[in-house]
């Protein structure tokens, strides 16, 4: 094996007039210019070199070069041969390809041609396109439902029932704990509102009517969208990366019937419950914010509260629960199904799809404010 010299760099000075001769003399490889950082020291000689046509290069006592020496002279020359340079016949190959390979042009970058109109154009339409999609699903959907009503014994019952516990039972600690902090937030602002017009025994009202109607179903709905809505979109996603969804068409099982229809129903039955979940641990953590900050005893929080609240204002909040749990399903079985087959649209689709899902959600409720806008009270 031949030994490696370190590369050296001698400058010398012969006169004023000739100008100043570079000695070079070693193995110019990488391998030997990577150790101990010889390359560093050899980049502070040649850089006051740049640019000085009355230097004169030897380069014959070299052992052995590849292109990353040969790079090194070929930019301290000012990419171009200097006038008085001395190269063995070995290395002259190294300097002509670089030579040949000359500055590397880049193409020039495209000018955006698409107006302002144009770019609103574009998203109206693909906002229809979406639209129409999700109309499409919906009927689907619904005939799935009504072949699942005529032949209940031939319905995908586990996937019905592992969704819903994947949906709704795992569901139930996230959702109990939000609930509960939020339902001492919003008594402790309360009381305090409350205290400075004594109407401290209004807080029953006022915390039952806004989590049994509105914060409970809407927390719920957020908090499944972020997680299940998310796993759904996922889940048919790497369906779709995977082939399977491919695979199964091949087969003759009905997208529709075994992945969406199940989803859909699961979350129908599954966010109901979660509402009552989510109420009961928002009006608890509401009841223990009220005995310590207003000394109101669970005991009168509990007698009030079926006279604070009429029963059609829980039944709307669960009426909410059906709604919401269905759109969650439908908006992220629409995402999941549109993602095409590469990671980069799995992560996109994915967070479309909970950002979509939580719009559609809130858009739903304040529907149900306006058409429920004199029931309740």
């Amino acid at each position: 094996m031949p030994t490696v010299q370190s590369p050296k760099l001698t400058l010398s000075q012969t006169s004023s007039q000739q100008g100043a001769v570079v000695t070079a003399s070693g193995t110019w490889q990488v391998h030997a210019l990577a150790h101990d950082n010889a390359i560093k020291a050899i980049e502070a000689q040649l850089q006051p070199l740049q640019g000085d046509t009355k230097v004169q290069w030897d380069l014959s006592a070299i052992d052995s070069m590849d292109h990353i020496g040969a790079q090194l002279f070929w930019n301290a020359w000012g990419k171009r041969r200097p006038a008085q340079l001395t190269l063995a016949p070995s290395l002259e190959e190294f300097f002509r390809r670089i030579e040949e390979t000359g500055p590397l042009a880049t193409p020039p970058s495209r000018a955006n041609r698409l107006t302002p109109v144009m770019k609103l154009g574009m998203a109206i339409l693909l906002f229809f396109e979406h639209l129409k999609g999700f109309i499409a699903l919906v009927g689907q959907v619904t005939q799935d439902i009504g072949r699942f009503a005529r032949h209940p014994m031939r319905g995908p019952w586990r996937e019905i029932s592992a969704n819903i516990f994947h949906a709704g039972f795992q569901a139930l600690g996230i959702t109990a704990l939000v609930g509960f902090l939020i339902g001492v937030v919003l008594s402790y602002l309360s009381a305090q509102q409350l205290r400075a017009f004594g109407g401290d025994i209004y807080l029953v009202n006022l915390l039952g009517m806004s989590v049994i109607r509105e914060l409970g179903p809407l927390l719920a709905a957020i908090l499944v969208a972020g997680r299940s809505g998310s796993s759904i979109t996922a889940q048919l996603g790497v369906m779709r990366v995977t082939e399977e969804l491919d695979a199964m068409l091949v087969m003759g099982i009905s997208h529709g019937f075994r992945l969406i229809m199940p989803k859909v129903l699961a979350l129908a039955i599954s966010m109901p419950l979660l509402v009552i979940w989510t109420d009961t641990a928002a009006l608890i953590g509401g009841m223990v914010a009220a005995k310590v900050e207003l000394n109101l005893s669970a005991r009168y929080f509990i007698q009030k509260l079926p006279d604070a609240v009429p029963l059609a204002n829980y039944m709307i909040g669960l009426g909410k629960g059906v709604i919401f749990g269905m759109l969650i399903a439908l908006v992220s079985c629409h995402f999941g199904l549109r993602i095409k087959a590469n990671t980069e649209s799995l992560g996109r689709g994915t967070t479309t799809a909970v950002v979509t899902a939580i719009t559609v959600v809130i858009l739903a409720d304040a529907v149900f404010a306006i058409v429920f806008n004199g029931v309740g009270y």
